[in-house]
């Protein structure tokens, strides 16, 4: 695909022109002034999503408690109701997805269950790369199921401190494995693992297996029911484009319905009883028997919208854009950046098949003052200590002027030492 890219600022605007989704920008409201590249931490707010944060606020206004059966998505059911909107998005049976809580707690209550400790089978495999929030709940659970985490977590390593091999990680399946949870998506490099050929090799050696897809869901197709994955979870406020810490999905796969949430709350409850306020919980028999608490409303709300505009675009073609966009980035990187005195190195994966929708450079020296001095130029980057800047560009509302744009302004902030008049000190969020 390279042969057939060019730097000239020309060939990003007819690719601009050509582009069937570029509609979609209009979509989108984009702070002026701004090349946004950060919708792998957080999405820009659609037109969709205000519309439907605003319908429900007005449904709160004038139903009232009534809203909770009477609006026109009912607050009561709405959680499974996401649930069945995102379902395609993941491969799964709408009964088998739900919004509810957030990434970390839908992690505890899902492992709470399914890590069930005998025998020689104790141990849980997760990697070293993942997000920390994910590694401080495994070690809670093993904790709460009276065992010591530094001998019952195993970590694969990583060899070059970006990425993970898959055949590292089945290499650490052993027989005292009862239990494997990985990203979909490192979150730092942007290297998309082989969720169906892992799942597969954990399931020859009886482990459970689990991913935290919230750096793909959105920008990636998944398959969880095809490939057997036995659960997940996933924010929705990346590319999803939910809103700053909306809810988050948990996926269970149906062989596992049934179950007893060992997290037990009152929105879990079987929607047909929940009102008798029995003391005896009797969950939902699916994934809807995960929920714990109440949901909230008003942040769940934007989801629709947005998962509204996400299905009629396609997730097909969304990827397919995704990959090219991420494509021509490498290849103006490669070529423009890549020599003395710029020194830039792509450490996500180069094949656009095995990564997710951001690509992650570094840089010997400055790293930090560079991404400054991007900032300063309406750019939204992000940045990961100690030397990494991710780039995400969105299909959804992202050009590929945009990405010509943002490989010039990190070659002129080199050309002209422009990173030399900003601190090292870092912001509480980088």
């Amino acid at each position: 695909m390279n042969d057939s890219f060019s730097t000239d600022k020309n060939f990003a605007l007819q690719m601009d022109q050509k582009d069937p989704l570029s509609h979609y920008r209009e979509h989108f409201f984009i702070p002026d002034g701004t090349l946004y590249m950060d919708g792998n931490s957080l999405g820009l707010l659609s037109k969709e999503s205000e519309y439907s944060l605003k319908r429900v606020f007005n449904e709160w206004r004038e139903l009232a408690i009534k809203g909770w059966l009477k609006g026109k998505q009912p607050w009561f059911y709405f959680a499974e109701k996401m649930g069945e909107k995102a379902a395609e998005l993941v491969g799964a049976l709408p009964e088998e997805l739900v919004l509810t809580g957030t990434t970390t707690i839908n992690i505890h209550s899902l492992v709470s269950t399914l890590y069930q400790p005998s025998g020689r089978k104790t141990k849980i495999l997760a990697d070293e790369l993942n997000f920390p929030s994910d590694i401080y709940a495994l070690k809670s659970q093993i904790r709460l199921k009276g065992l010591d985490p530094g001998k019952k977590l195993m970590l694969v390593s990583s060899r070059n401190g970006y990425t993970i091999e898959e055949q590292d990680i089945v290499e650490q399946m052993t027989d005292e494995v009862a239990l494997l949870l990985l990203p979909s998506v490192l979150y730092r490099s942007g290297q998309l693992l082989d969720m169906e050929y892992l799942t597969a090799e954990a399931h020859r050696r009886n482990i459970v297996v689990g991913f935290d897809c919230s750096h793909s869901v959105g920008a990636v197709p998944h398959e969880f029911d095809k490939w057997g994955v036995d659960f997940a979870v996933f924010c929705s406020y990346k590319y999803l484009n939910g809103g700053p810490g909306s809810p988050a999905f948990l996926y269970l796969n149906e062989r596992h319905f049934g179950k007893k949430p060992m997290l037990a709350g009152w929105f879990g409850n079987n929607k047909e009883t929940q009102f008798d306020m029995s003391l005896e919980f009797d969950p939902s028999p699916n994934a809807g028997g995960f929920q714990i608490s109440s949901p909230g409303i008003l942040s769940s709300a934007p989801v629709e919208g947005s998962l509204e505009l996400i299905n009629e675009a396609g997730i097909q073609n969304i990827r397919k854009k995704s990959a090219t966009m991420t494509s021509y980035l490498v290849y103006l990187i490669k070529e423009l950046l890549y020599d003395n005195p710029y020194g830039f190195q792509i450490v996500t994966p180069l094949d656009a098949g095995r990564r997710g929708g951001h690509i992650a450079i570094t840089r010997d020296e400055e790293a930090f003052r560079i991404n400054e001095a991007l900032k300063t130029k309406g750019v939204v980057p992000d940045f990961r200590p100690p030397d990494l800047i991710r780039i995400a560009p969105s299909p959804l509302y992202n050009s590929y002027l945009e990405i010509w744009q943002v490989v010039r302004y990190l070659k002129q902030i080199i050309d002209r030492r422009e990173y030399e008049r900003f601190s090292d000190d870092r912001e509480a969020i980088s």
